[in-house]
């Protein structure tokens, strides 16, 4: 639906929060291009030039990256994710094991002291869903499954701060796990997080905290911003 033309300064911000919340919604889901830049200008019934600008407000922030004959894609959901994202984009593999080693143990521990009812019902079903992923053989698919998992385990935990900056580095962290996985699914790279979802599920706090400690993340992927 076009949108409505207030001055330019606004309808430029108007145009940004559409395209972000296109982004935010999932809508348009990380690793996904946009539409081109003549179809948001017939969508939203604004100039060009402000299309322009507002697609350059959101790359300059992060979500968005612009690849010359290629295409917009998505990189991030949140301004601060899109920092992290360019951050972190060279750091240290065993660096960015160790952090996703010590949040996913921290919130583990809490997720079984705090997990509801309803916390365990959706892990099962990621947990099933993740396995079904594997199974199908889609690589990227199974990378999305077993992301999910991880971020409703730190979810369970009930701590927003940390359930935040989690989602915030999901899109970093997705990038290693891409390398560890690889492009096809192998024996050697499965790991088993049913004796994970099965400590929360009990209240044995400590050996949540220890399964998710457990989970080797040590190699690189070959090209971290895709």
């Amino acid at each position: 639906m076009p949108l409505s033309h207030p001055r330019r300064s606004a309808l430029s911000e108007q145009v940004i929060a559409a395209l972000r919340n296109q982004i935010t919604s999932g809508e348009w889901p990380v690793g996904s291009r946009i539409p081109t830049e003549p179809e948001l200008v017939e969508q939203l019934g604004v100039a060009r030039n402000t299309v322009r600008e507002a697609v350059r407000a959101l790359a300059h922030n992060g979500l968005l990256d612009i690849r010359q004959g290629s295409g917009t894609y998505v990189v991030a959901t949140s301004e601060l994710a899109g920092v992290m994202h360019r951050r972190f984009a060279d750091a240290d593999p065993g660096h960015i094991a160790e952090l996703r080693s010590t949040l996913e143990s921290a919130a583990a521990r809490l997720a079984a002291e705090r997990r509801t009812e309803k916390d365990l019902k959706q892990l099962d079903a990621l947990l099933v869903r993740r396995e079904q992923a594997w199974e199908s053989g889609d690589a990227e698919a199974f990378v999305a499954a077993d992301a999910t998992l991880h971020l409703a385990v730190v979810a369970a935990s009930h701590n927003d701060v940390m359930t935040a900056m989690y989602a915030d580095l999901g899109e970093v962290l997705r990038d290693w796990l891409r390398g560890d996985v690889g492009a096809e699914l192998t024996p050697e790279t499965y790991m088993d997080h049913t004796r994970l979802v099965d400590a929360i599920r009990s209240g044995d706090a400590e050996a949540a905290a220890a399964e998710a400690a457990s989970y080797p993340y040590l190699c690189r992927p070959t090209n971290p911003l895709g």
